[in-house]
């Protein structure tokens, strides 16, 4: 879960709780996991391209939104950021398409290049990263190479996704 407060509310009433002399076991594990899912979603996309045969070392992957969520341009504290920075990680090339997010924005906070429109290349792997409309009915099969993924973290896609969240 991200967003400029969701994100950030837990650790308030942690706080509030330990000052009160309780131990907010359950809300601090919470924190841990949702901080912990953009390394995850990576090594599943990494998993699921390496079962597919593909080099993970200069692929070529599509992330589809950057936003913290659907149909919205607010970048402040977007989860997808931590997908991104774990799939660089192993080397892999990634073109970051988002029609809501402003893109100087998304420079100015992240240090990271957005596209307005989608290149003309094929991908090894495209990971719907946020649920915009736009996004529901995209023609895959016309950005995909013959042999590459689909990853779904927003679960909307069905049968079109090889791999979901």
């Amino acid at each position: 879960v991200g967003g400029h407060c969701i994100g950030v509310d837990p650790y308030y009433l942690a706080q509030k709780a330990q000052e009160m002399g309780y131990h907010p076991e359950i809300i601090l594990a919470g924190r841990r996991l949702n901080d912990s899912m953009g390394e995850y979603v990576a090594s599943q996309v990494v998993k699921l391209m390496i079962k597919r045969g593909i080099t993970i070392k200069d692929a070529n992957l599509l992330m589809l939104g950057i936003t913290f969520k659907e149909n919205c341009p607010d970048v402040r504290n977007t989860k997808i950021v931590d997908v991104i920075k774990a799939l660089a990680d192993y080397g892999i090339k990634i073109t970051i398409y988002d029609p809501w997010a402003n893109p100087s924005e998304v420079m100015h906070e992240y240090k990271l290049t957005t596209v307005r429109e989608i290149p003309a290349d094929k991908f090894d792997t495209i990971v719907l990263g946020v649920a915009h409309n736009e996004f529901k009915e995209m023609d895959f099969a016309a950005l995909k190479k013959e042999n590459s993924i689909v990853y779904d973290v927003k679960g909307i896609l069905g049968a079109k996704a090889d791999g979901k969240l």
